[in-house]
């Protein structure tokens, strides 16, 4: 799995890693895996879906960052039959959705900051926030 760094990701780490708050290295160790951790649950990713020549499931492997990192890992590998790529809907964006969690994409506005398509684009009620517990009437882009 290769791992590209993005901007935000990089800075929340900074962020943790210029902190002098934590007591030891320890602390902060553990704080970093967390939110590492976190990061990655943000992410999409995707799976090779192998079939066998006869039709029978064959092998799956994931997680791939990229499509173009799974069709890679598929050329080097030489087990026949057939196979197609499956995107993995990141778990941590559905929980974002809900919770609300500030990320880039995500609606700016503090009160808010849910994704994109929870904000309408009907009518009167266009840009506001869907999520019922949310106050949010437009969506700030970042």
């Amino acid at each position: 799995m290769r791992i590209t760094p993005r901007r935000e990701e990089v800075a929340a780490i900074v962020a943790l890693l210029e902190d002098p708050t934590f007591e030891s290295a320890n602390h902060l160790a553990k704080a970093v895996i967390k939110e590492v951790g976190e990061i990655l649950q943000m992410r999409d990713w995707v799976a090779l879906v192998h079939t066998w020549s006869d039709g029978s499931r064959g092998l799956n492997f994931a997680p791939f960052a990229s499509e173009a990192e799974a069709k890679s890992f598929a050329s080097k590998m030489a087990f026949g039959g057939s196979g197609r790529l499956v995107k993995l809907n990141s778990p941590g964006v559905m929980l974002a959705n809900h919770d609300g969690k500030k990320w880039k994409g995500y609606c700016q506005d503090e009160q808010c900051t849910h994704a994109p398509f929870t904000h309408s684009a009907a009518s009167s009620a266009r840009g506001a926030c869907q999520i019922p517990t949310c106050p949010c009437t437009k969506f700030r882009p970042t």
